[in-house]
């Protein structure tokens, strides 16, 4: 699966150069590059890409020989990763591995489209958003007397946009949040764009359950949709759940945490009524619903506009009709901020993982 380039991704004038341009340019060209990614993306006078310049490649043609007043084409690494118009997430993630840090993106005929900045943007994920938060949180009241729980901050952010950012690192850019407590408050703080996303916001005039208020957004059905609760921290990388997806052609992925069952009795094995053995104090092993999928939107679609739904229902409802449901685990930070306690110790994990510049 493939998404089409959007204007997303800005220009990134400085980091083009011509091809003709003497390499004493292009060394003050990158000299002068404030952002730190220290790569030029040479282009021809028809604005097709032919290379890629890194100060290592101006150091190798000197040393190879190479006059200053030398163009650029001389040096210019020629055999680079692109993207074309539609962009392959197996590719952003060859380059990211690679250590590439800007990712030219190409038409048919090898003109410069846009460039992909990897310091900014992990990936680019061809799925749609959307951010559940209609409920009440009350179990954190008073707390949420005043404030929707989605807009309760930690470590001086709100908790929604943790999610947001997360969303915007993966390249998605299609963002709704269904709103309906306090949804004038939801609605306010996403009048302006978060971490460059116009995140659009919809709103329930009834409780339409854990799924149900995704009838009430408009998606191409083609394709597939992320829904996750709006209130939960997560280092879930959105891109091994995507190509996961996208490898089992499921119709629906759930993200599954590991949960543990300790039994403080001895437990009978049974047949009949005659005792086959004792297991002492055993310990379970399961995988628990982490609130966070990717649906097909055919079957968001079968959702019957503003009714309630429950997103369990919905996946048995899929299970017995044959489609393939898949889990991929979480392997890192998974909160559901239910309870203070549960806030609490988010607070104090994200000062931790700030600390370390690690969340």
């Amino acid at each position: 699966m493939t998404r089409l380039i959007t204007s997303y991704f800005r220009a990134m004038d400085a980091h083009i150069i011509n091809s003709q341009v003497p390499l004493l340019t292009a060394l003050s060209q990158l000299n002068s590059l404030s952002d730190g990614v220290m790569t030029l993306i040479v282009t021809d006078n028809d604005n097709k890409v032919t290379g890629t310049l890194t100060d290592g490649d101006i150091r190798r043609a000197l040393l190879a020989g190479t006059p200053l007043d030398a163009p650029i084409s001389e040096a210019a690494h020629q055999d680079f990763i692109y993207l074309n118009t539609e962009v392959s997430v197996e590719t952003i993630k060859s380059a990211r591995n690679k250590g590439i840090r800007l990712l030219p993106v190409i038409d048919s005929t090898g003109k410069l489209i846009e460039i992909i900045n990897l310091t900014e943007t992990d990936t680019v994920l061809p799925l749609s958003a959307i951010l559940m938060a209609g409920g009440k949180g009350e179990r954190l009241r008073p707390l949420t007397l005043t404030t929707p729980k989605p807009l309760l901050e930690i470590d001086g952010m709100p908790i929604i946009d943790y999610n947001v950012r997360n969303l915007a690192r993966s390249g998605i850019t299609d963002v709704t949040v269904t709103t309906r407590y306090m949804a004038e408050k939801l609605i306010d703080h996403f009048s302006k764009p978060v971490f460059g996303i116009d995140v659009k916001c919809v709103v329930e005039e009834q409780p339409l359950g854990t799924i149900g208020a995704a009838s009430l957004v408009t998606r191409d059905p083609s394709g597939d949709t992320l829904v996750m609760n709006s209130d939960l921290l997560t280092t879930l990388s959105l891109e091994e759940m995507f190509l996961f997806h996208k490898a089992e052609q499921a119709d629906v992925t759930i993200a599954a945490i590991p949960y543990t069952v300790s039994v403080p009795y001895a437990i009978l094995a049974t047949r009949d009524r005659e005792v086959l053995a004792l297991d002492e104090k055993p310990t379970y092993s399961y995988y628990a619903n982490a609130g966070i999928y990717i649906f097909s939107n055919r079957l968001l679609d079968s959702l019957d506009r503003n009714v309630p739904a429950d997103a369990p229902d919905l996946i048995e409802r899929a299970i017995a009709d044959n489609k393939k449901v898949v889990y991929f685990p979480i392997d890192g930070i998974w909160i559901d901020i239910g309870s203070p306690a549960d806030f609490r110790h988010a607070e104090e994990l994200m000062r931790h993982h700030r600390a370390m510049r690690r969340f």
